[in-house]
């Protein structure tokens, strides 16, 4: 049994947490398991009729497509998602989600504190591609500026990144796919973490440079310029203009110095990608409890991935603030459960085969563990992709599952840092917001030290408990925040995973 943990009373499955051979018997006695398994698989730990829902965290996560045996391995060959209808008690958990918010001493970081109010953990300058036919100059540019050696000269700047993508023309001049983008677009030129920004695009595409000024009201803000290949002379000569032009920047961008402010100023983008079977009982709701120590201090943390709380919505909604903010979840659900439609999918093909490697077996119980990064403290709004939130707490993002797509519209909504937990290994990193990854288990922390900031797998192998890891967490954030660099940034990564998220048709 020591091979076994119960996650929940009224569980009908376990955990494994190590590895089992074939012949194995993790609870001492029942049916013989027939394959070897990895840890975070399930193990039936009482018989379930065919039909009868399987119980993981007090939860369903799936109905069994077959009888099985106590002892029994529980996947995707016995275990279907079935014809699942939740249940909602909207704002029903509200009063126990308000006791959650922990009581604090109110804490500060030292950040880059701007003149408008915004605080950065990093300060960078942004180019940024109004359409991919600018993408290469841009990118060039910011090459050979790296490349001089100049940065070294100004200790205050950590960087430049350039924003490149596959979109801005070929595509409709108005509906969700155009919002999209032009909100990701103007939230990277005005994030907290960027101290100057330069648009440059072709100059004959649908995204105009003037039209984003005009909706966002560019002339309240001087931190930023445009410029297209065709009015500046071509290729060369714009590369030549964004590089002069950043020799100009880098001055004052450098006088800004980090002071110290409360981290109300802070919001935390929660990601998790490549889950496994620990996901859901370790680096999850370890950050779950680093996001209610955030929230207590007033700062904003930001779930997305609308995919993957699929099913699991309800433990969202129960502790919504109020009903708006549950309409405006459940309007997102339904818009997805139609989008889907449209291309002959659905929301329960989820997980990935490797997720599924790693024990995950429904999309019911992969929801489970992703929203565990949202703690337990209420859900105040709803926000649409790239959207900045108005209020502070936990806020959910509309997103894809997809980890670089998310990520971006998280950034563009304001976020200073992600917060990444990987059960398979994720190779991620993200810019002008750093990443910090926490690796679900042992093994992936051993294996990918370069990659991982953060072992959460001693929650199962050194019996570490949820909170003391979650206050770990809490105070890397804090440290990251102040310029700590994470792994991810030490390895360069970050360049190629600014995906603005594709909505529409391609024209």
């Amino acid at each position: 049994m020591t091979q076994t943990r119960q996650l929940h009373k009224d569980d009908n499955v376990v955990v494994l947490i190590e590895a089992v051979a074939k012949g194995a018997q993790p609870l001492g006695e029942g049916t013989p398991l027939a394959a070897p398994l990895a840890a975070g698989h399930k193990i039936a730990c009482d018989a379930i009729a065919e039909g009868a829902p399987i119980r993981k965290l007090g939860q369903v996560i799936g109905y069994a497509s077959q009888p099985i045996a106590r002892g029994e391995h529980v996947h995707s060959h016995n275990c279907a998602f079935g014809d699942h209808k939740a249940s909602y008690d909207i704002g029903g958990g509200l009063e126990a989600a308000q006791a959650a918010i922990p009581k604090v001493n109110q804490r500060q970081f030292n950040g880059y504190v701007r003149e408008n109010g915004q605080v950065g953990t990093r300060n960078m300058i942004a180019l940024i591609a109004t359409v991919n036919c600018s993408a290469t100059t841009i990118r060039q540019a910011a090459m050979e500026v790296q490349q001089s050696g100049i940065l070294g000269e100004y200790p205050n700047v950590d960087g430049i990144v350039a924003c490149t993508h596959s979109l801005g023309c070929g595509m409709a001049a108005d509906g969700p796919g155009w919002d999209n983008l032009q909100r990701v677009l103007w939230g990277y030129a005005t994030h907290p973490n960027v101290g100057a920004a330069a648009f440059i695009g072709l100059g004959c595409e649908v995204m105009q440079i003037g039209k984003l000024k005009h909706r966002f009201g560019g002339s309240k803000h001087d931190r930023f310029f445009g410029l297209t290949i065709q009015e500046t002379g071509g290729t060369r000569a714009t590369i030549d203009q964004i590089v002069a032009h950043i020799h100009t920047l880098l001055p004052e961008v450098n006088k800004v110095r980090r002071a110290p402010a409360g981290l109300e100023h802070l919001t935390i983008g929660l990601q998790c990608g490549g889950s496994d079977g620990y996901s859901g009982i370790t680096a999850n709701p370890a950050l779950g409890y680093a996001s209610d120590l955030l929230v207590a201090h007033g700062a904003t943390v930001i779930l997305s991935e609308t995919p993957e709380i699929y099913g699991a919505e309800q433990l969202l909604l129960q502790r919504a603030a109020n009903q708006q903010v549950a309409d405006d979840l459940l309007e997102r659900i339904a818009w997805w459960q139609h989008y889907v439609s449209l291309h002959q999918g659905t929301l329960d093909n989820n997980p990935s085969p490797g997720n599924k490697a790693g024990g995950l077996t429904t999309i019911l119980e992969k929801s489970l563990g992703a929203i565990a990064k949202a703690g337990a403290t209420p859900l105040n709004e709803v926000v649409h992709y790239g959207e900045k939130p108005k209020g502070r707490g936990l806020v959910f993002m509309d997103t894809p599952g997809y980890d670089p797509v998310s990520a971006t519209g998280q950034i563009a909504g304001g976020t200073q840092m992600i917060v990444f937990t990987t059960g398979r290994g994720s190779a991620f990193g993200s810019k002008p917001a750093p990443t910090l990854k926490l690796a679900t288990n042992d093994r992936l922390f051993e294996t990918m030290p370069d990659d991982m900031d953060i072992n959460c797998g001693d929650i199962v192998s050194q019996s570490v408990s949820i909170e003391e890891k979650g206050r770990q967490i809490f105070e890397q954030i804090i440290t990251t925040a102040e310029g700590t660099r994470t792994k991810s940034e030490v390895l360069g990564l970050g360049d190629h995973e600014f995906v603005p998220w594709q909505v529409g048709a391609v024209m």
